[in-house]
């Protein structure tokens, strides 16, 4: 349609400011066009190292989002009932001495008092660090109820992981598995690199119970059955050991996968890898052409240069017990018949034929293709290559498979089917991005004491190595409100933020006194239960009358749900307004060729009386007198604010926010002194650094010297000792013997069995943990075994009552929306307003549904009355929607009768963030028993038909006091 008034030739504005943007976790560069101090358009920055130029819907409608009706303009104390919405503005003064008195009265107290918790910020870096200081051991972040599955498994396994800490290799891969991944995170960088294989032919496969996106682009849909994807990699691996189709010199060379495993049962070392003297692994190395049950091998050195390892057989140790190679206790699991084809198909919902033809693939791809390129290279052990040889297959995994309670095991399994292929950081396949790869897992460990000047003695998030390492009381009970870290979730890496408020109220382990809570929508879509979780931030100890969450304080930059909830609100800027560091400490934007970092500047001042949390934050530090926040005069450290931090602030002499630009002249790059004009030098450069791996490091980093002395002297690893493929996880093997009665830090009894389970230091697939139709327990865990190494599946399962909830539900948020506060923008809005449960068609038919009805969806927690639409790209026993869209009336400025209000609806409310016991009493969290991840995904339900499915409405029943 013809436009009158446009004036094509018109400049878009009078200024152009780079920054990065905030819209999704790209992190992109942007160019932000201003006229008159406004902003009037934005669009990607061609020289940036994530997007070159590229930007999506959400970045374009930045504007809007800066520009929203739903900015907070005021702090906000509240003068109501919580819920209520009444509150008085007030000025900064008033709110910052309020909160630093509530602070520092529980610092003098007990820090621990304080629950700090954030959502998606992509400031940790900063709000851990804060915590640390504050001295407080419950500060968690948003990977709980996102990816710790995924994070967590791949530091463990591999010193990396999928998505922001590795990438597939775009220009090289012939054959890409897209497990579980939709279109919300990191969508330019993947959306840049699926052009590059369509263009070259290269075949894409989306495992997924959803077709969107990704998947209607892929060349293959595999409509997988949610939760099972740790099957259905087990039985490609299962095709590929029967098939002899495994790369045995990879698995020898960077893996543990020939290390000599003790079996000894009953014993403290029983399954532990053997070692000499020196601690250094062995192995049975080939002497001669003799069988490896006779005299022809010997004990050696795993990492010793040579040698021929075994991987089958059974050997004798020095001391005369008897050890297994790692590979053999793998090749006995996923050869059983458990892992065949014909055993999965129908709880994966793939058939068997479909099953042995993908398995074929990745075969004739990886090993009939492989890729040979033409670069000289040197190992980390000194041998000098002429080539470097890939497998040109390639995966990448998202929150499909990690927002289950089997995701850490199911991640562990592809990373083990990426191990047997050669397909980690070779030549077309994953690719670690610098910092990583790191040690697996990394040496941090999350802080549990506190020094003498009040901080922790570390982070209070980290690696947990040992069970020396949890963060537990005398009795083996949690010491941390969210349980992370404790026997019930040892691998919480990132806390467990979708407990707190439950824990908090029931006083399990303890009461808090202050909720400090920053761009986490706990009062809506963040929450599991949410119906309750509102209600919990309500209740009251009926023998005070007072709040059983004495005082919750509030960071956002918009008047989202949760703000209803809060006592203290301190309004935040929108990205545009203020400093922000994308560090390599944190969340990095590198790729796999180079290290990335950048920054953000404000572009223009703020029109509200709003300020940067971040400044906020080290402004209450000082205030408080945190160790590191004031001098030794006690005055403030950085007065300046976050961009003085961001320069000054140092993790280790010379290791700071920043890596660019280091050194009083600004010459030196990774380690070098604080350099007072670093900022400018980022701005100059449009608000990013990047440094490219050399050419000789480009593949093994793991074990790569050009890479490993790279790294080191950017500070990104300790060392250029080679870092081993965890192929068997002997971390997760001490804590089955601590189950098992060994060692001086011992599970309580109730926890022995789930202990005894779940840490197998072989991944297993397991059925979801979540009660169905009321049994209320487990499946069960299981009492042990005598056998040193019970199959796992022969354990009781949970699951019993799906026949009474057949369908599986679940939710993902499409590629124009991230979280809840890009869902009230303008423009995005126009491209949805409400969302639909969809279903797949012959689903429907059966339950007598047609497209447009309005539905039931019933849960043991109650149920939802919801508009169906037809979806032949979902599979026939899954039913899903689009999340955060569906909000709370009287939130994000949008009208009473707004669609995301009226019609948008949460499967949040029918999920419950706790297992509980047939008393309802809530047992351990609705989480996965490893890493505390919140099972979203594993929600169970059914269709009921309404009486007027034409009649429309939204209605939320819930069962219980909450209901």
């Amino acid at each position: 349609m013809p436009h009158a008034h446009l004036n094509l030739h018109e400049p878009t504005g009078d200024a152009v400011e780079t920054t990065t943007c905030y819209m999704c976790a790209c992190r992109c560069g942007i160019r932000v066009h201003l006229k008159n101090g406004r902003v009037r358009y934005i669009d990607g920055n061609p020289r940036h190292p994530v997007n070159r130029g590229v930007i999506c819907a959400k970045g374009s409608a930045g504007i809007m989002q800066h520009y929203s009706p739903a900015r907070l303009s005021k702090p906000l104390l509240r003068v109501g009932a919580r819920g209520a919405r009444e509150f008085r503005e007030i000025e900064w003064d008033e709110a910052l001495a309020l909160a630093a008195k509530w602070l520092g009265d529980i610092r003098a107290r007990n820090p621990d008092e304080l629950a700090f918790f954030t959502g998606r910020d992509q400031s940790q870096a900063l709000t851990g660090w804060w915590a640390q200081q504050f001295g407080t051991i419950n500060y968690a972040a948003h990977g709980g109820f996102c990816s710790v599955n995924m994070a967590a498994a791949g530091m463990y396994t591999l010193g990396g992981s999928f998505w922001e800490f590795g990438e597939p290799d775009w220009d090289l891969t012939r054959y890409l598995m897209l497990w579980g991944v939709a279109e919300d995170h990191d969508s330019n960088p993947i959306k840049l690199g699926l052009g590059k294989l369509k263009a070259r032919g290269a075949k894409i496969v989306a495992i997924n119970p959803v077709r969107t996106g990704y998947g209607a682009i892929a060349d293959e849909w595999v409509p997988i059955n949610p939760g099972t994807d740790g099957l259905l990699a087990g039985a490609l691996i299962h095709e590929l050991l029967h098939a002899d189709r495994i790369d045995l010199d990879y698995l020898v060379r960077y893996t543990n996968a020939h290390h000599l495993v003790i079996s000894a049962p009953g014993a403290a070392d029983d399954g532990m890898i053997a070692r000499d003297a020196q601690g250094r692994a062995l192995c049975a190395a080939r002497v001669g052409d003799e069988g490896p049950r006779s005299t022809g091998y010997r004990i050696a050195d795993a990492a010793g240069i040579g040698i021929s390892p075994l991987v089958i057989g059974e050997y004798l140790l020095a001391d005369g017990r008897t050890a297994v190679p790692a590979f053999q206790l793998f090749a006995e699991r996923y050869m059983a018949v458990d892992y065949a084809p014909d055993a999965v198909a129908t709880t994966c919902g793939i058939d068997a034929a479909t099953i042995r033809r993908l398995a074929r693939e990745l075969a004739e791809v990886a090993f009939e293709q492989a890729i040979r390129l033409p670069q000289r290279w040197t190992d980390a052990w000194g041998r000098e290559h002429e080539e470097m040889i890939g497998r040109p297959v390639a995966m990448h995994a998202m929150r499909g498979i990690s927002a289950h309670a089997n995701g850490f095991h199911t991640c562990r399994t592809l990373h083990l089917l990426q191990m047997i292929l050669g397909a980690i950081d070779t030549p077309g396949s994953f690719r670690y991005q610098p910092p990583y790869p790191k040690p697996a897992p990394p040496p941090n460990r999350p802080g549990k004491t506190r020094k003498d000047d009040g901080a922790l003695d570390a982070g209070p998030l980290g690696y947990v190595h040992t069970p020396d390492d949890l963060v537990v009381d005398a009795r083996g009970e949690p010491r941390r409100i969210d349980k992370a870290f404790s026997w019930q979730h040892p691998f919480a890496a990132h806390g467990m933020l979708q407990n707190v408020i439950a824990n908090a109220c029931a006083g399990d382990p303890y009461r808090i006194d202050t909720l400090f809570l920053f761009m986490a929508n706990m009062g809506w879509n963040s929450a599991m239960n949410t119906s309750a979780t509102r209600a919990m931030l309500c209740e009251r100890d009926p023998a005070s009358g007072e709040y059983r969450i004495p005082h919750v304080i509030y960071v956002d930059a918009y008047d989202s749900e949760t703000v209803a909830f809060a006592d203290l609100v301190l309004p935040d800027t929108t990205y545009l307004e203020r400093h922000d560091c994308i560090s390599l400490l944190d969340r990095p934007i590198s790729d796999a060729d180079g290290a990335s970092d950048a920054i953000r500047q404000p572009v223009v001042q703020p029109d509200r009386d709003v300020r940067p949390f971040q400044d906020v934050l080290l402004d209450l530090g000082a205030r408080l007198r945190l160790p590191g926040l004031v001098d030794d005069a006690g005055a403030p450290k950085y007065p300046r604010g976050y961009a003085q931090y961001m320069v000054e602030h140092e993790r280790a002499p010379g290791v700071g926010l920043l890596a660019g630009w280091r050194g009083a002249d600004g010459a030196q790059d990774g380690v070098g002194a604080p350099n007072p004009g670093q900022l400018a030098r980022y701005v100059e450069h449009g608000c990013h650094w990047h440094r490219a791996v050399p050419d000789a490091g480009r593949y093994y980093k793991m074990a790569n010297r050009d890479y490993l002395e790279w790294a080191k002297s950017l500070a990104f690893v300790g060392s250029t000792q080679p870092i081993v493929l965890q192929f068997y996880a002997e971390t997760l093997q001490r804590f089955r013997l601590a189950a098992r009665g060994h060692g001086a830090m011992q599970p309580p009894d109730h926890e022995r069995a789930r202990v005894e389970r779940y840490f197998d230091p072989l991944p297993f697939h397991y059925a979801s943990l979540a009660p169905l139709a009321g049994e209320g327990a487990e499946g069960g865990w299981g009492e042990g075994s005598s056998q040193a190494f019970p199959h796992p599946d022969s354990l009781p399962q949970a699951g019993a009552g799906v026949a009474h909830y057949p369908l599986a539900a679940i939710t993902q948020r499409p590629m124009f929306m991230y979280h809840a506060w890009g869902s009230q923008n303008r423009w995005l809005r126009q491209i949805a307003t409400r969302n639909y449960l969809y279903v797949n068609p012959r689903t429907a038919a059966e339950h007598g549904v047609a497209d447009g009805d309005w539905i039931w969806l019933v849960a043991p927690r109650g149920r939802i009355r919801v508009q169906a639409r037809m979806h032949a790209g979902t599979a026939p026993g899954t039913v899903w929607t689009w999340n955060a869209i569906g909000k709370h009336k009287g939130a994000w400025k949008l009208a009473a009768d707004a669609p995301e209000n009226v019609d948008g609806f949460l499967l949040n409310h029918l999920i419950d963030e706790s297992l509980r016991d047939r008393d309802g009493r809530a047992r351990c969290a609705n989480a996965d028993p490893v890493t505390g991840q919140a099972a979203w995904f594993d929600l169970r339900v059914r269709i009921e038909r309404d009486a007027e499915p034409r009649r429309d409405g939204h209605r939320i029943e819930l069962s219980g006091p909450d209901g």
